[in-house]
Order: structure tokens, then C-alpha cells, then sequence
């Protein structure tokens, strides 16, 4: 069993930043790609910012010299620093990550979601 737990989230003003954290645990034999999405009320879940194993990453146009997604291997973990926030990103930020469980099969995990108001 695997399981991916957010944190980080909560309300911001215009113009602030925050940081999400999510740590994978559980029956972990290796970890690819992890992501960060969100989804904003009565919209669909979009792709913010991917990082692969090696390191590269992919972004949103909208999150383009704003976001910045970082992992640390050694923890099970992927970060999601946030500056110069707008309202628009107003969402639910869910991590996904791609997992190689230890019964040797890659399964997509999500985790709970944690939520990011911007607003003043």
C-alpha cells in the first residue's frame, strides 16, 4: 500500500508564495515521475508542473517563471514552491506520482489534495 500526503497548503494574499510538500510512503520499491495538478471549482484537473526521475521538469504555461517543482529522492518527496500567486490560482493542488511498488508493478498514486485560496 502506498500513500501520498500533502501539505502546505492554505490562504494567501495576492502577490504571496507558498511552498506544498508531498511525501510518498508505504510499499515503495522506487519512484518515477511525480507531479503536481490542480483543479479549480468547476474546472478540470490540469497538469502544474511534472519532474521526472532525473530531474527534468515540465510546467504549465501559467505556472512558467512563477512555480518551481523540486524532489528530494532520498525522502519520497516532491515540492511545489508557489511565488508571486494570483487568484485565478485558486485551487485544490493534488501530487501524483508514478510508484514501482514492491510487488514490481508501476502504479499512479494520488494523493488527497490540499488546498490553496488566494485571495485578499
Amino acid at each position: 500500500q502506498v500513500q501520498l500526503v500533502e501539505s502546505g497548503g492554505g490562504l494567501v494574499q495576492p502577490g504571496g508564495s507558498l511552498r506544498l510538500s508531498c511525501a510518498a510512503s508505504g510499499s515503495i520499491f522506487s519512484i518515477g515521475d511525480m507531479g503536481w495538478y490542480r483543479q479549480a471549482p468547476g474546472k478540470e484537473r490540469e497538469m502544474v508542473a511534472t519532474i521526472t526521475s532525473g530531474g527534468s521538469r515540465n510546467y504549465a504555461d501559467s505556472a512558467k517563471g512563477r512555480f518551481a517543482i523540486t524532489r528530494d529522492n532520498a525522502k519520497n518527496t516532491v515540492y511545489l514552491q508557489m511565488n508571486t500567486l494570483k487568484p485565478e490560482d485558486t485551487a485544490l493542488y493534488y501530487c501524483n506520482a508514478r510508484i514501482l511498488t514492491k510487488a514490481y508493478r508501476w502504479e499512479e498514486f494520488w494523493g488527497q489534495g490540499t488546498l490553496v485560496t488566494v485571495s485578499s
